[in-house]
């Protein structure tokens, strides 16, 4: 009790000591510095305030694209799947389903910029350097017919650039308009009783994915595939388990987005995941491998359990140059709960 009183008294005394008041008497912590703050305050006005020094065009933003943003948004900005169309849509906000891209719909170019710099590519943002995005960003005006491919768009040149929707959006003033309807007491009489209509659903509007992942079941060819990669401790963990299989369905709807599973899956920016375990890696017919992972199938890789779970832990560390951005999975319960999900679709 005695031991316990004093570690108390010890961490008390630690954050007495660490907070504002006393930090600058005990000598912990100081005020950051002007090029600390700047190096995380990234802000960038429409007018081109708070751009970086830096330059790039369409024709090395072509090949940067490909490598970091393709996968998602294709070879040509025009979208894969449900991933978001950076291109196209040129005079149809008018239309009934109009397509809302950077060329058509955004009004300023800091936008683009602002947000590939803080938040791409998906699941490895902050790693692009400022040349990189103002070529990536040259690339997408390009795909726009907005700009030349030869054109250098750079901190001196961002604001020759005309967004088309520029026009197309007016000063928020609710506070000044429309807040003092919304004192006082409520009203409370004569409100609307017109009957409430669904007008549109989500389907038409391209915000639903329409790929429906079948219900994970326990099948005997499913068994035989654990088995052939995992002889003896794989049936054990993977395929008598209903509730983990249940668990990695929940898990599997962060891959939905590139994988599909199930009958008439397909491949999309990665390669379906029927038959993965025990799989050789790369032998997914007419998926287009990267060469990091070629080159580790040439090795003799197969996706056994441990190497599928090594692989999802940390894809980066376990495949330097692979295409998947995604981060990995942190838990060891979900990585049981995933393979085993995955184990339940055979070939």
């Amino acid at each position: 009790m005695l031991k316990f009183l004093k570690s108390t008294t010890l961490i008390a005394a630690i954050s007495l000591a660490a907070s504002p008041v006393l930090a600058e008497k005990f000598g912990l912590g100081r005020a950051a510095l002007p090029e600390e703050i700047a190096a995380w305050d990234g802000d960038i006005s429409p007018d081109g305030t708070g751009l970086p020094v830096g330059s790039g065009d369409a024709i090395d933003g072509e090949e940067i694209f490909a490598g970091q943003c393709a996968s998602c948004h294709g070879d040509f900005a025009e979208g894969i799947d449900n991933w978001p169309k950076l291109a196209g849509g040129a005079d149809t906000l008018d239309h009934e389903d109009p397509l809302k891209t950077v060329g058509s719909y955004w009004p300023y170019l800091s936008t683009a910029y602002d947000y590939i710099k803080r938040s791409m590519p998906y699941g490895n943002a902050g790693t692009l350097s400022d040349d990189d995005v103002y070529a990536i960003v040259a690339y997408i005006l390009y795909s726009n017919d907005l700009i030349e491919d030869d054109f250098v768009l750079s901190n001196e040149t961002f604001l020759e650039v005309e967004m088309p929707n520029a026009g197309g959006f007016i000063i928020d003033d609710r506070a000044e308009a429309e807040y003092a309807q919304w004192t006082g007491a409520p009203c409370m009489e004569n409100c609307k009783t017109e009957e409430v209509k669904v007008t549109m659903r989500a389907m038409v509007l391209d915000v639903t994915p329409e790929e429906d992942v079948a219900e994970a079941a326990v099948t005997e060819a499913a068994v035989e595939a654990v088995v052939a990669a995992e002889p003896e401790a794989e049936v054990e963990v993977v395929a008598v388990d209903p509730e983990l299989i249940k668990a990695g369905e929940k898990v599997f709807k962060k891959c939905k987005a590139c994988h599909q599973v199930g009958e008439g899956a397909k491949n999309r920016s990665g390669p379906i995941l029927n038959g993965i375990v025990g799989r050789d890696a790369g032998s997914v017919d007419g998926f287009k491998y990267s060469k990091a992972l070629m080159a580790m199938a040439s090795d003799g890789l197969v996706w056994d359990q441990d190497a599928l779970r090594a692989f999802l832990a940390k894809p980066k560390a376990f495949m330097k140059g692979t295409k998947m951005s995604f981060a990995g999975l942190k838990k060891d319960g979900d990585l049981d709960a995933i393979t085993a999900y995955l184990a339940s679709f055979p070939e």
